[in-house]
């Protein structure tokens, strides 16, 4: 094959390469959840698996059922979530306040990493953790349910404070 033609080929071939691969990867890429303006939440209080206080408002899915679901919890200064832990990876988006995240299963505001409004993480499944919003709080939390939350000190389980 004269040169010119070996690269005619070899450029077509490459190019049919790079096509097919960046279609197969945006076929997997998931498209972003689009979120609701706050005026469109309805805000109510969060479910008696979080201590008395926050609010809570389903952006998309539905958290009860299997399946994606993102919820927005509104949280007062100085509120505490002890150590605990989800079966599924939970992602979390500071929308507006001071939230700290602390790893393990005592809570030590010392070991905590602060989140500003913007910042996002991901917790993984069944890994013990532990929050405190340093000020009035809003964060989006998306994760696949149907949501669970586990305390690691029983005693720090709210519903069976009520």
């Amino acid at each position: 094959m004269k040169p010119i033609v070996r690269h005619a080929v070899l450029s077509a071939t490459c190019a049919f390469a790079t096509m097919v691969l960046v279609s197969t990867a945006n076929a997997q890429v998931k498209p972003a959840t689009k979120s609701k303006s706050p005026e469109s939440l309805k805000w109510g209080p969060a479910p008696d698996a979080f201590p008395a206080g926050a609010k809570m408002a389903v952006e998309s899915g539905d958290p009860s059922k299997s399946g994606e679901f993102v919820v927005r919890l509104s949280l007062p200064a100085g509120y505490k979530i002890p150590p605990h832990w989800h079966p599924t990876d939970e992602h979390v988006r500071i929308r507006s306040g001071e939230f700290d995240v602390g790893m393990g299963d005592k809570l030590n505001a010392k070991k905590t990493m602060k989140m500003v409004a913007g910042d996002t993480g991901t917790i993984a499944a069944k890994a013990s953790h532990f929050a405190i919003a340093k000020r009035a709080t809003v964060l989006s939390i998306r994760a696949d349910g149907p949501f669970a939350m586990r305390y690691v000190n029983p005693a720090d389980e709210p519903r069976k404070k009520h």
